[in-house]
């Protein structure tokens, strides 16, 4: 198998760019709320403060969740970088949804970002399709 990128990778490539900056809001909304709850370095959660604790964690979600998100982004788009850009996409959309119903202060709201789990799972589909082909069986 050879590998070439197509000119199309470079979508993927800016959707990787994009998830950059969904994390840099991310860190924004939590240096906002540590003023605004008055949660200082290094404590991570508030005892006091439920807001503040869904607007961390909402963040912390995004972190645990980052490196298998870039993982799959780009070698599941190898083969397929106008869908694994849009996947990617859907992705971050869901993720800016889940952070921003969860950063309300009701856990539950964060459930409207759960369509990002299509995006993801495309891109779980596109990788294991790139393996599968890379070893011969498709």
């Amino acid at each position: 198998m050879t590998l070439t990128l197509q000119r199309e990778y470079g979508y993927v490539v800016l959707v990787g760019v994009g998830s950059a900056f969904v994390n840099l809001w991310h860190q924004s909304l939590v240096g906002r709320a540590r003023k605004k709850y008055d949660v200082k370095y290094p404590a991570m959660y508030s005892d006091k403060n439920m807001v503040f604790n869904c607007i961390q964690r909402a963040h912390q979600n995004y972190l645990e969740n980052y490196p298998q998100f870039l993982f799959l982004l780009f070698a599941g788009s190898l083969e397929h970088p106008v869908l694994g850009a849009a996947a990617g996409a859907v992705y971050l959309a869901g993720r800016v949804c889940y952070a921003v119903g969860y950063s309300t202060g009701d856990p539950s709201k964060r459930y409207r970002g759960a369509f990002q789990y299509l995006g993801l799972l495309t891109l779980l589909g596109t990788t294991i399709k790139l393996g599968v082909h890379m070893l011969g069986y498709l």
